[in-house]
């Protein structure tokens, strides 16, 4: 695919009983790809008796493959601890150094479908890319917390996979990849492995 960039907007469901959940939702159109939509939490991804511990992120469409991101809840989003990513349907792994002193050193390093990614923050919270060799991806969201807008720019021979991906980390918690926010949540790392 040729350099372009696409918008997702913000929507949210419409609680009207106490046993309806509060989704929201961000959709547009993504170049040759059609519709995509990010949803957190996204229930399907999680079994019922799991939905007190755990919280699921997921990108549909009709042209891209499905992603989904598991992990403990922090913020109406998952965070990365103990998170489990799947790719078009394949277990998919990912690693990161919280306590680095460069971005580059705290980027989450993803492996799925056979490729090799890094995932890191560029200038703040609101601003990442995901990176492989043969395309880039800069995301870019309205605000930190809900955004009302999430926006991307592709480029390289950027496909489907990497769009569903970048997409996806948006509906993550991942402020501990940048400095201040590894150091924040480092007493919390700590707590989650006495927990292990």
């Amino acid at each position: 695919m040729r350099a372009f960039s696409f918008e997702l907007q913000r929507f949210t469901n419409t609680v009207t009983s106490r046993n309806q959940h509060h989704l929201t939702f961000w959709r547009g159109d993504v170049g040759r790809l059609g519709p995509v939509e990010l949803v957190v939490p996204a229930l399907e991804a999680v079994p019922v008796t799991d939905r007190t511990s755990r919280m699921g992120a997921m990108v549909t469409g009709e042209n891209i493959p499905v992603s989904v991101f598991t992990g403990l809840p922090y913020g109406g989003r998952p965070r990365l601890a103990r998170g489990r990513l799947s790719v078009a349907g394949q277990d998919a792994a990912f690693s990161r150094r919280a306590l680095r002193a460069s971005r580059s050193g705290r980027a989450l390093r993803i492996w799925a479908v056979g490729r090799q990614y890094r995932y890191e923050e560029v200038s703040n919270r609101r601003h990442h890319v995901l990176v492989r060799p043969e395309s880039r991806i800069v995301m870019d969201r309205s605000s930190a917390n809900n955004p009302q807008r999430i926006s991307g720019a592709a480029h390289g021979a950027a496909d489907s996979v990497d769009i569903s991906l970048a997409i996806l980390f948006e509906g993550v918690y991942t402020r501990n990849l940048s400095l201040r926010g590894a150091l924040i949540s480092a007493p919390g790392r700590v707590m989650d492995r006495l927990g292990d």
